[in-house]
């Protein structure tokens, strides 16, 4: 039976389950987002320096470094769907601890606990989604959790202003607990995965998910379950591949190469220091939370822009115009910032456009394909490790760049600051020409294929 045919008799629970195992990414997304507005209102409350910020708010990639190590034992020994309902308990927790923390010491340890739970979520609801979803709609229905992390942002970043007009950080920290809440509510009625369930020889339970799932037709089921049965007989050897095969090692350290990119490009600068950034252009507060709601809006919209044209437009030519695109938009805001904040409304205005160019060229290019080209070149038998790999260094250069910003800001200056980062995305148009693949069309098997043959790695694809 063709994927094509699995998608076309599927069960009307299926995407309702799909979405809410990707409300993971939403949850993600408003952790995110919502530090974002705190800080100004944390460091007047609890007389918070630069670096102990930078800790506050790298605290949660650190946890979630923790978090994402451990969760590949856990969601097989627990089951993916056992794994999130443990992510989503940590959350609420994590976020209620947050908006009670009484010193910046205690909410660095929240901060680490709540990232404990994203790494869990970031990490297991998409292997969850990939396992329920017929072949040809997967792509589909795990875009759908960038699309939910891009929301969290939004609704964090709205949330944070309408607390802002009476400095209510705690709020602001601890509004996101009732999501949390929800999700696990929703979690109590998902079906375990059947991949999972036959991993545990729980044939029956698997196939009666399967029928549920494919709208109760045998004959896709059954051949789904062969299909899974098949990969099984593949176990995973991630670490004795990784010291046998160097090509190997070349997917693995290409993927690792992909992610310390991704938060180099300043992503996440915006993302957890916004109000900050606007506040340097010489904003004042209200203005600040209002420009940070648009960030998050324009992330949104260009997320869903992205997800349209992904399949069409290839990765290196989207790879290459969204470093350009990036770069352009950060060498602009260097200069208008280099004698401090813009001297007129027009290039203050003007300045804050290129903040949200800065955004789409994110949103249309190394955020969602970075983590598309770290599934697509890892070989199936090392597959888990390579993307474990891959996430770990995410998270790890995440923490890095969450801490040191602030640091950058007060020490280099606002400009300098902007410039180096520019210069940082034009550099990775050049790793982009060099090594990066063009994977569009082509199967996992051939990109495999031309890989263990030793093919330089920008020829791995087409």
């Amino acid at each position: 039976m063709s994927g094509t045919a699995a998608a076309t008799h599927r069960g009307p629970g299926l995407f309702m389950i799909g979405l809410l195992a990707s409300l993971a990414g939403l949850m993600f997304g408003l952790d995110i987002g919502v530090i974002s507005g705190a800080q100004q209102f944390i460091e007047t409350d609890l007389h918070v320096s630069d670096q102990a910020m930078g800790l506050i708010v790298s605290a949660m990639m650190a946890g979630a470094a923790v978090g994402s190590l451990g969760c590949g034992w856990a969601s097989a020994a627990l089951g993916r769907k056992r794994s999130l309902i443990v992510g989503g308990i940590v959350f609420v927790i994590g976020s209620i601890g947050c908006s009670q923390a009484g010193s910046a010491e205690s909410l660095i340890v929240w901060r680490f606990v709540l990232g404990l739970a994203v790494g869990v979520a970031s990490y297991t609801a998409p292997l969850y989604i990939a396992e329920i979803a017929p072949e040809a709609i997967r792509g589909r229905m795990i875009s759908t959790y960038q699309l939910m992390l891009t929301s969290g942002i939004l609704l964090a970043f709205l949330s944070d202003t309408a607390f802002s007009y009476h400095g209510h950080w705690r709020w602001m920290l601890g509004i996101i607990a009732l999501p949390g809440v929800l999700f696990l509510l929703g979690l109590l009625v998902l079906p375990f995965s059947p991949r999972w369930l036959l991993m545990r020889g729980r044939r029956k339970e698997a196939h009666e998910v399967l029928m549920g799932l494919r709208g109760g037709l045998r004959r896709v089921v059954d051949a789904e379950i062969d299909d899974i049965d098949r990969q099984l007989k593949k176990p995973q050897q991630g670490w004795g591949l990784f010291r046998s095969s160097p090509d190997f090692r070349r997917s693995v350290g290409l993927g690792v190469l992909l992610q310390i990119i991704q938060q180099l490009t300043g992503i996440n600068v915006v993302m957890y220091y916004a109000p900050k950034i606007f506040q340097t252009m010489g904003y004042a507060v209200e203005a600040q939370m209002w420009f940070t709601a648009a960030v998050g809006l324009v992330n949104v919209l260009a997320t869903l822009l992205a997800m349209a044209v992904i399949d069409r437009w290839g990765r290196r030519p989207t790879l290459l115009a969204g470093f350009g695109v990036m770069a352009a938009g950060l060498a602009v805001i260097s200069w208008t910032m280099r004698h401090g904040a813009p001297a007129t409304h027009g290039l203050q205005l003007f300045t804050v456009i290129m903040l949200l160019v800065f955004i789409a060229g994110f949103a249309m290019s190394a955020g969602p394909l970075i983590w598309t080209l770290c599934s697509e070149i890892q070989p199936l038998k090392g597959r888990d490790f390579g993307i474990a790999a891959s996430t770990v260094t995410n998270w790890g250069a995440n923490m890095v760049v969450g801490f040191t910003f602030p640091l950058m800001l007060s020490g280099l200056g606002s400009s300098r600051t902007f410039l180096l980062y520019a210069v940082l995305n034009a550099l990775f148009i050049a790793f982009t020409l060099a090594l990066v693949p063009e994977t569009k069309g082509m199967t996992l098997e051939a990109i495999e294929n031309n890989l263990m043959a030793g093919k330089p790695l920008r020829r791995i694809g087409r």
